[in-house]
Order: C-alpha cells, then structure tokens, then sequence
C-alpha cells in the first residue's frame, strides 16, 4: 500500500489580495531617483535672490494657467534655488507635478516643504493627493485629514470622502493581521512551555525511576546508605563506628549488645553469634543467608533494619509487621544458635530470644548476674 502524500502546508495569502479596493482614478508610479533640484537651504538668501524667486513664481503661475506644466516646473525650480527655505515653493511645484502625474516627484517635493513648515497645510495636501493617485488610500486619507485639520477647504473635503472607504478597509484589515500574528506568536510561546515542562517532567520521572532502583537494589553491593556492605560501610560491623556499634568500639555501656552480659558469644568472627571487631557479634551470615537476604531487598524491611541497628527500641514499631518480625526472629535464632541465652539483640517486647546453649566463655560463666538489658521488653532471665 502506497503511503499517502504528505499534505501541503498553508500559504499565507496576499496582505492585500482579499481587499476589495477601489482603484480607479490611480496612475502609474513615476521613478523615484529623477533629477529633481531641491536648492540648498544653507546658503545665505539676499534681497536680490528673493526678488529672483518672487519673479520666477509668477513666471510659473503663467505657465500654469497657459498649461504649460514643464516651463511651469523650471521656472518654480530656478524660484526653489533663489530662495531654498520657502516651503510654500516647494509644495507650489508639488501641486504642478500631480497635474503632470508625478506623484512621487510630488512627495518628494512635499516633504522638503514639511521639513522646513511642519504646519504647510499646502504640503499635506498635495501629498495626500499623490499618494491617492498611488492608490496608497491609508497614507493618501491620513494627510489630507491632517491639511484640513491646518485649513480647511473644499477640494480636501471631497478627497477625504473619496480616500475614506478605501482607507478604513485597509485599516481594519492592517489590525486583523495584526491580531493574527499576535496570536500565532501567543500559541508558540504556549507550545514551547508545555513542551519545556513536559520534558522537565520527564526528566523528573527518570530520576526518580533511578533513585529507586539504587535505593531497592539492597545486597550484595551495598546495603541502602552503605558501601560494599551493610549501613554505614558494613563488613561485619553496623553503622557509627569502622567496626563497632556507636560508641567506643561497641554498643553503649556493655562492650557487646544490649541486653547481653560482657563478654557473651563465645564463637569466632566467623560463626553466627562471634564476637566481631569491636567486641560485637558478627553478622557475615546475613550475606550467606538467602532467605535474610532476600528479605532484606524489600524496601520496607530494609528500612526497619536500618532503625532498629541504630536503635533497639524502634523494634516496637514493628512487633505487628508479619514480614519485619519474621526476619529479626530468624535473625535471633541464628544469634541463638552460635550463644548463650541473650547473645541476640533482636526480639520483640515481651519475648525472650531462644537459647542457642551455655556460653563456654570463662568470663561469660563467671558472672553470675547478667547485666540488665538495654532492650524493650525488660531483663532477659
């Protein structure tokens, strides 16, 4: 099956191709670059010269009246020279180049007459007047509307009329692109925030994927917060101290685990229930138990482990949870198979951890008092 072709994007249509504009009445834009003297307006203006150019403009009124437009225009043109800074000459030969239809020659000449008489109401009008014969009706209304503001007359009146309809359609259609593109540029900004958070919640998600893959990944390798081993960097050891519990090498107040006398555990670092660096048992058959060990990558029972090694009597918390109490009761059984009563430090409140047999440590048998328990649930008998 032919894959189907992709459909074509959308042109943008013509500003102006969906207007209906009047344009009769409008000529052919002359060249803008002709020769075209403008006089220089720095030069300092005698009696003589002004005579000159009064001369010259009633030379061009002559001109006019006969219709003889381009003697009109070189006889203005030698008065603009004379006497450059009168802008009353400038839009004078303006009005004779619109008779001529040249209109950007009459622009051109209106706005030299505006530079040097902002409020040159001939200026506006002519100007108006050309751009109308352009067909550029917004600009032909604006500045006929600005002539007639400075000195009304007649011959505006029906120009402004003729310019209005035009202008407004052209207007409205100016604001409504406008608008458009306003709002295309809204809904990318738009596009490009949703897509900005989007991307930040993506990433949000992915980190929080990684830290629980790294925080349920348990033994071997590290057990939550440890290196290599149990909390704390474990290897035989819990967290708080580089082979003890905290404290000075071991637990506090007992050189060994709470609720033990000192000295109990008579095995080797190597059996469940041995003494470890810094006087404690050692836990190295956690790693070798796969049940424990499995037990221990849940997240929820990991995070008991961790509250109670710190603190014993956070076992409280956790003497209803069916899966934290099977590992710590397997925990004690294996303490108690390596030690004499009360070598273990795990058991629930009111329990009394199984006897695993006689200590055959001559400290351990000498002491005929054990020392009283740290641990809830009170003495261990």
């Amino acid at each position: 099956m032919e894959p189907e072709p992709e459909p074509e994007p959308e042109l943008e249509s013509d500003p102006e191709s969906d207007l209906d504009i009047n344009m009769d009445g409008c000529v052919e834009p002359d060249p803008e670059d002709q020769d075209q003297e403008m006089g220089d307006s720095s030069i300092e203006i005698t009696e003589e010269m002004e005579v000159l150019a009064c001369n010259k403009k009633g030379e061009a009124m002559e001109a006019i009246r006969d219709g003889n437009f381009e003697d009109a225009v070189k006889h203005l043109t030698e008065a603009i020279k004379n006497n450059p800074v009168h802008a009353m000459l400038y839009a004078k030969r303006a009005s004779v180049y619109i008779k001529m239809q040249k209109p950007n020659a009459a622009i051109k000449d209106c706005n030299g007459a505006i530079s040097l008489n902002p409020d040159s109401a001939q200026a506006y009008k002519w100007r108006g007047r050309a751009q109308r014969l352009l067909g550029n009706w917004d600009e032909a209304y604006h500045d006929l509307t600005q002539a007639s503001k400075i000195d009304y007359d007649e011959d505006m009146e029906d120009w402004i009329k003729e310019a209005k309809p035009n202008a407004i359609k052209i207007q409205e259609h100016k604001r409504n692109k406008e608008r458009k593109q306003e709002e295309k540029e809204l809904k990318a900004r738009k596009e490009r925030i949703q897509k900005a958070r989007e991307e930040q919640e993506k990433a949000r998600k992915e980190e929080a994927e990684r830290r629980a893959a790294g925080a349920g990944a348990g033994f071997p390798g590290g057990f939550p917060g440890g290196a290599g081993g149990f909390p704390g960097g474990f290897s035989g050891a819990f967290p708080g101290a580089g082979g003890g519990f905290p404290g000075a090498g071991a637990f506090p107040g007992a050189g060994a685990f709470p609720g033990t006398a000192a000295g109990a555990g008579t095995g080797t670092g190597d059996s469940p229930g041995g003494p470890g660096p810094g006087g404690m048992p050692d836990l190295s058959f956690l790693i070798s138990d796969e049940e424990v060990l499995k037990s221990l990558q849940d997240p929820e029972v990991a995070k008991a482990f961790q509250e109670i090694v710190q603190n014993p009597a956070n076992m409280a918390k956790y003497q209803n949870n069916p899966k934290v109490k099977k590992v710590f009761d397997k925990i004690s059984n294996k303490f108690g198979s390596g030690a004499g009563a009360g070598a273990s430090p795990f058991g629930f409140p009111g329990t009394v951890p199984p006897s695993g047999g006689e200590s055959t440590s001559p400290t351990a048998n000498a002491s005929s008092t054990p020392e009283p328990s740290n641990f809830p649930g009170g003495d261990i008998d």
